[in-house]
């Protein structure tokens, strides 16, 4: 073999290992992305139904891991449409000094916690079906059950309201707000949504959205670990008049994740 065809051969054995590294490389890079969407295992405690990292995630954290999740579950959505859905830190409510675990039990005192006028939570405004709290869950029979927590703020002409699709026909639910005095509201994404868009729910009064983020099932997930969930809800926390008024210096809209 010539000292032309050696050095060629060479070469041509060079660049075979750098394109062998640079797969190597690009492969340890999409594990590493991957690796960004898995839990911390020893945080997920499935006897409470609890995910324990939500409660050490401060406004920058819960921004950055809703972006996060976005992204992974919206692959199909445009870079604008992702930008639409992006939820900014300052319109976070920094809920890391809450140190009871996050459990229904102590959803009410959660709220009590971070609510300027604690009394208030037990009334209704006068518009009815204008709830000040809504609370946002990922399916219709964990809302059933957080519905049941916070029957303390119930009372007479003060409705707290059940906007979910599991057993109530969209026409109830409409029906109700269109009857009823209402402080609190429970319900999913969709419902939420559908409420709004057909005029029964009204956004006039609200002074909090409440994302129901710790709860997981017993395969380990919640409402921000699915798509099916975690899209709508992004879509509901990122309507307009909500981006309006997260983090605005009169009337602000509370977004707290329990």
């Amino acid at each position: 073999m010539s000292n032309n065809e050696v050095a060629k051969s060479e070469a041509m054995a060079s660049k075979a290992k750098s394109k062998k590294r640079a797969r190597t490389d690009e492969g340890g890079a999409r594990k590493k992305r991957k690796a960004g969407f898995q839990q911390d295992e020893s945080l997920l405690d499935t006897e409470a139904g609890v995910n324990q990292a939500i409660a050490a995630m401060d406004p920058q954290l819960m921004a950055d891991y809703l972006a996060q999740k976005t992204s992974r579950f919206g692959s199909d959505l445009s870079p604008v449409e992702l930008a639409d859905l992006y939820i900014s830190p300052l319109s976070i409510e920094n809920t890391t000094s809450w140190q009871e675990p996050r459990s229904l039990e102590k959803l009410p005192e959660f709220l009590e916690k971070f609510t300027k006028e604690p009394e208030k939570l037990k009334k209704a405004p006068k518009l009815k079906g204008s709830p000040h709290t809504i609370i946002v869950s990922g399916a219709g029979l964990r809302a059933a059950d957080v519905v049941r927590s916070v029957r303390k703020f119930s009372s007479k002409g003060n409705m707290v309201a059940k906007l979910f699709a599991k057993h109530i026909k969209l026409d109830e639910a409409s029906k109700n707000l269109k009857e009823h005095r209402t402080g609190m509201a429970v319900g999913t994404p969709a419902r939420l949504n559908d409420l709004v868009e057909n005029g029964s729910l009204s956004l006039a009064n609200l002074e909090r959205l409440v994302v129901d983020a710790s709860h997981i099932d017993q395969k380990k997930r919640g409402v921000l670990d699915m798509k099916d969930t975690l899209i709508p809800l992004v879509r509901w926390l990122a309507r307009k008049e909500f981006k309006e008024k997260y983090g605005a210096t009169e009337k602000p809209l509370q977004l707290l994740f329990y």
